[in-house]
């Protein structure tokens, strides 16, 4: 296993830390959005429901892309970031551009 050195750490800190902030603005957003609905005309009430769902839904992907990133963070702290939780080996530099908070190696994951 090749250690990764502190430029490729910190490059995927930021990457990680910029996307939290992110989402963190997207659902509070969400939030809100969600909170305002008061209105007392059915068909409208129908729509602000539709509307909801989907917005529902986006939180919740929003909400499980924030666990992964806090728990990549955590992996970084720990040293262990950026190598496969299932059999250790080195997650290529290409993968973890794409995906930079996956705890897995291409052949690892799911």
């Amino acid at each position: 296993m090749s250690e990764f050195t502190a430029k490729e750490l910190s490059h995927h800190k930021g990457r990680l830390v910029a996307r939290l902030a992110e989402l963190d603005s997207r659902l509070h957003g969400i939030e809100d959005e969600l909170m305002s609905h008061q209105s007392r005309d059915w068909e409208e009430l129908a729509t602000e429901r539709e509307n909801d769902e989907v917005l529902t839904s986006l939180g919740d992907e929003g909400k499980q892309e924030l666990r992964a990133i806090l728990a990549a963070l955590k992996r970084l702290s720990e040293g262990e970031y950026g190598f496969c939780v299932t059999c250790g080996a080195r997650i290529a530099d290409e993968r973890l551009e794409v995906l930079p908070a996956t705890p897995f190696c291409r052949d690892c994951a799911p």
